[in-house]
């Protein structure tokens, strides 16, 4: 069937595609070069599931330890497979409001740059094949925090009469707001991948995300939410809430809801296409009651506590709207809870987070 170049392979949105298209048939070329360990530390390190897929799908995997920086090396792999690239899944990322701040020079190389290079090397070598991007809700900036909100007991909600009471739809505008750094340098990739749609006819989709989670989401106290927070309730690690009263509320989609619906596009792939894709109505929590939900499958009680400043840039309420997605791909549907997501990350990490804990 051809080969899929997968960047950020070893991480979860990667990984999870990495295993899924190798099903499908096609042979795998996996760029990953564990910037993550870079950008948070040992305990982010990918090479747990690197190593996974290297033994789990053999000769179907190749790992590249490339970096999207660099222009030449990545014009050299995208040369030596040509045509016979069938699928670009571009999910390698510095993905953290906190840590853009502390370097915005390699924020930028990261998020902006290595999506040009990507995309170009797409154009010369192999253009019929679709380009899809993991863009993030934060092209948004705080324009959400705008909205019409009402506290809760456990969560803020939007007004029920608002146009967004389904979910943040993609005519939110991205303009005249505070992004954080972090969500700037993802705004001008999301607009490259556009515009290489556009103006060249390349057949690219910027997958908006809200949360992205997982049981292979490598969670870190700066990115990887539910999957932190889930490590910190078996491992008995302190865990702080930014702001709002714990009660921000996110939506969630688990990792194999998302590699389906590039499934969709993948098929039947469109031109310069923009998805808010998330959990939705469907799979949405707070913070408060995620904690909740961690505490009951753990069956203990989380050690937390309460900062009053948020991060800049951080949105007190997000649900995405899915229905453009939907209508243009009415197969798709999402299988996962928050509840369902938990369970799984919790039962798929427990020993390894406990062996961690206990050396």
């Amino acid at each position: 069937m051809g080969v899929a170049i997968i960047t950020g392979s070893a991480g979860l949105i990667g990984s999870e595609a990495t295993t899924f298209f190798a099903e499908q048939g096609l042979d795998v070329v996996g760029i990953d070069n564990d910037m993550r360990r870079v950008f948070f530390g040992e305990d982010a390190s990918t090479t747990w599931n690197r190593q996974r897929l290297e033994q789990t799908l053999g000769s179907q995997y190749r790992h590249l330890q490339a970096d999207i920086r660099d222009n030449e090396a990545i014009t050299q792999i995208f040369k030596q497979y040509g045509s016979h690239i069938a699928l670009i899944i571009h999910t390698a990322a510095q993905p953290s409001h906190d840590w853009a701040a502390r370097d915005p020079m390699t924020d930028f190389s990261v998020n902006a740059n290595g999506t040009l290079n990507l995309l170009e090397a797409t154009r010369q070598y192999c253009p019929e094949a679709p380009f899809i991007f993991t863009s993030t809700n934060k092209v948004y900036g705080d324009t959400p925090n705008h909205l019409p909100l009402v506290e809760l007991e456990t969560r803020w909600e939007i007004e029920p009469n608002h146009t967004y009471a389904s979910g943040i739809r993609e005519d939110m505008s991205i303009d005249q707001t505070l992004h954080s750094l972090f969500g700037a340098s993802k705004v001008a990739a999301d607009i490259l991948v556009q515009e290489y749609g556009r103006y060249f006819g390349l057949r690219t989709a910027c997958f908006r995300g809200g949360c992205l989670t997982g049981p292979n989401h490598s969670g870190t106290q700066l990115h990887g939410f539910l999957a932190y927070l889930m490590k910190c309730a078996v491992t008995g690690t302190p865990y702080t809430v930014y702001g709002y009263k714990g009660k921000q509320v996110r939506d969630n989609i688990h990792s194999a809801d998302l590699i389906q619906a590039f499934y969709e596009f993948f098929k039947a792939p469109r031109v310069a296409e923009v998805y808010n894709t998330g959990g939705g109505r469907y799979s949405n929590c707070s913070m408060l009651e995620a904690i909740e939900i961690c505490q009951t499958i753990v069956a203990r009680e989380l050690k937390w506590t309460y900062s009053e400043q948020n991060r800049i840039g951080d949105h007190i309420w997000w649900v995405s709207d899915n229905s453009k997605f939907s209508q243009h791909y009415p197969n798709w549907k999402l299988q996962y809870n928050v509840s369902q997501i938990l369970q799984e990350i919790y039962e798929f990490n427990y020993e390894r987070w406990k062996q961690g804990a206990l050396s």
